[in-house]
């Protein structure tokens, strides 16, 4: 069961980016957009995982190693952001920097940039909550209600790109990531609390 929970999981991740690799449009792109093809791919991927590790649903980790792979795949969303960005800009700078400053005539930009100032923000909140004396119970609050914003927008913007991703692949994924991170929330949200008030009141 564990190793068919990982291996599942490791098909939905590396398939899209196998599917892009063997795209006919990549001869003739140049390798920085490439790479920020490919970094914008391996993020959908590193989202999925996200709340799975937050939930402690996947096999063979203890919460507290959970834990620290959920920061460590949250520091590695946002590496792979600046790759994705950076790329773009190598690229095409006029264009890069419309879409930044939501002067972009294409819908998708706008969503790719609340996409990144929103896991931009998480990161630094998340870095710098204990010195701000922030609540955990308020920072959870935060930290889901922008996380949601942030898969929303990323699904969007990734299917309204015709790119190197595979059609089939690329909706798999981000059906996968939006009914992932829609389970997770109940779970976390609603039903582990249920439980937690019902055992309390019993005791």
């Amino acid at each position: 069961m564990t190793a068919a929970v990982w291996l599942g999981l490791a098909g939905l991740v590396i398939t899209p980016m196998l599917v892009a690799a063997l795209s006919p449009y990549l001869p003739s792109r140049e390798f920085a957009y490439i790479a920020s093809g490919f970094a914008g791919i391996l993020c959908l991927g590193l989202f999925l995982v996200q709340p799975l590790l937050a939930g402690h649903y996947l096999p063979g980790l203890a919460r507290m190693q959970a834990r620290r792979w959920h920061r460590r795949v949250g520091l590695g969303i946002v590496i792979a952001i600046f790759v994705h960005v950076g790329g773009l800009y190598l690229t095409s700078p006029p264009d890069t920097l419309d879409a930044l400053f939501l002067r972009s005539p294409t819908p998708f930009s706008v969503f790719g940039v609340i996409a990144m100032w929103g896991t931009v923000f998480v990161a630094l909140l998340a870095a710098a909550r204990r010195r701000l004396g922030l609540d955990y119970s308020l920072w959870k609050v935060i930290h889901h209600g922008i996380g949601s914003i942030v898969i929303v927008s990323t699904v969007i913007h990734a299917l309204q790109i015709e790119g190197t991703m595979g059609n089939l692949s690329k909706w798999v994924i981000c059906c996968s990531l939006l009914l992932v991170t829609a389970l997770v929330a109940v779970d976390l949200r609603l039903l582990r609390r249920s439980v937690k008030a019902r055992d309390s009141q019993q005791s």
